[in-house]
């Protein structure tokens, strides 16, 4: 009973899946695609996300981890946090078990939020992208206001949330495997 309802907005989402080839057969096959398309690619990042997931859970202590992106660390853990999110590869569904094992190395939620933010708004290769299409100007605009838009939501984030709740988040962390 317990794994149906740890499962249960999947097997929500596989059902309606099932009523809409039923409802609309004239997009069967195209929807079919779509689902094979997103497997392919989700295939495709997430087992390097894992290795490298697994080689931070390995190689980098907890105390070096705590020391850099701790709750205490500061500046530089903000940096350090948007740094790793901007220099990440693959989508931002990869984003969430990397920020999971930072939470079990004890990296600071601000850090975690600073983390996510960073990896979904600022990607370098984007950056480069823009810059070569848009102009330099309009990138690191884009850039500027991306950086004051993170922090400021990251903190935000961090007052808004209940103390319980982050808790709870990292206590979650910890129970992974």
């Amino acid at each position: 009973m317990k794994q149906l309802k740890r499962y249960a907005a999947a097997i929500v989402a596989a059902l309606a899946f099932a009523a809409f080839l039923l409802a609309l057969p004239a997009y069967r096959d195209k929807a079919i695609a779509m689902i094979a398309s997103q497997t392919k690619s989700m295939l495709l990042v997430i087992p390097p996300i894992f290795l490298l997931l697994g080689l931070l859970d390995v190689w980098v202590p907890r105390e070096k981890m705590m020391r850099f992106m701790g709750p205490d660390a500061g500046l530089k853990g903000g940096i350090l946090a948007f740094l790793l999110g901007s220099f990440a590869a693959g989508p931002l569904y990869g984003a969430f078990p990397v920020a999971a094992v930072l939470m079990k190395k004890g990296a600071g939620f601000a850090n975690i939020l600073i983390f996510i933010g960073a990896w979904s708004t600022t990607k370098i290769p984007m950056l480069l992208f823009e810059s070569a299409v848009l102009g330099t100007r309009f990138a690191f605009s884009r850039l500027a206001i991306d950086i004051v838009g993170i922090v400021i939501i990251a903190f935000a984030l961090k007052k808004a949330i209940p103390k319980k709740e982050v808790e709870r988040l990292y206590a979650e962390a910890e129970r992974m495997q």
